[in-house]
């Protein structure tokens, strides 16, 4: 009996040291694709842009396959797949933000918490800027409602309050854009993601002065 626990516990140790490695393995990969995108994206080319996102498309799909029933490479695969999409446009761009919401509602039902919430924040981001129907897919309203989720589960992130204030400006709610852009611009920074929130921070004083300047009359004295 004693040797028999004595198995079991050595078992049970064993594969939770294993989890953990796998666990510890798949953040740092996670952690690549994310430094890597952060690289295409604020600091290649625009010319160079679409080559360079086809390329971590694949690194992102290898990924997810290496970690089947993981959300996060999901997130990441989508992320990429978007980010492509806006540089492509026209009938790929478009397949490939189809591909992206796929992904980011299978990824919803295995964890939608994941990554802070970046399931929403992308779906939010996917349904804002794709076209409306018969085009595509676009819907404001949903998006709002995406961005809400996101927001619920992160309300500081600089990304949540970023992508939101983007939609706000779009729909003409140039206030509430500037709040949301001032929470984004205040965001404690993450930890190994500092390349992305300086990114992020220059869109958010961009379209924070873009505000400023051509609908500065609109906006209420702060």
């Amino acid at each position: 009996m004693f040797r028999k626990s004595v198995a079991t516990l050595f078992l049970f140790a064993s594969l939770n040291a294993a989890s953990m490695a796998a666990q510890t393995n798949l953040d740092e990969l996670i952690a690549d694709v994310g430094h890597r995108w952060a690289r295409v994206t604020y600091h290649t080319p625009d010319a160079d842009k679409e080559a360079a996102y086809e390329i971590l498309i694949g690194n992102a799909q290898q990924l997810s396959q290496s970690f089947p029933g993981k959300a996060e490479p999901m997130i990441w695969q989508a992320i990429i797949l978007a980010s492509a999409a806006k540089v492509e446009g026209g009938l790929g761009g478009l397949s490939k933000a189809k591909e992206a919401r796929e992904l980011l509602l299978a990824a919803e039902k295995i964890n939608p918490s994941a990554l802070d919430g970046s399931i929403y924040n992308s779906l939010g981001s996917l349904y804002a800027k794709v076209p409306g129907w018969p085009i595509g897919f676009g819907d404001k309203k949903k998006a709002q409602a995406y961005f809400v989720k996101a927001l619920a589960l992160n309300p500081n992130g600089i990304d949540p309050n970023y992508f939101y204030a983007d939609l706000l400006a779009d729909e003409g709610e140039y206030a509430q854009a500037v709040d949301h852009l001032n929470r984004a611009l205040a965001a404690a920074p993450r930890p190994g993601r500092e390349d992305a929130d300086a990114g992020r921070r220059q869109q958010a004083l961009l379209l924070l002065g873009t505000i400023k300047q051509e609908h500065g009359d609109k906006l209420v004295s702060r």
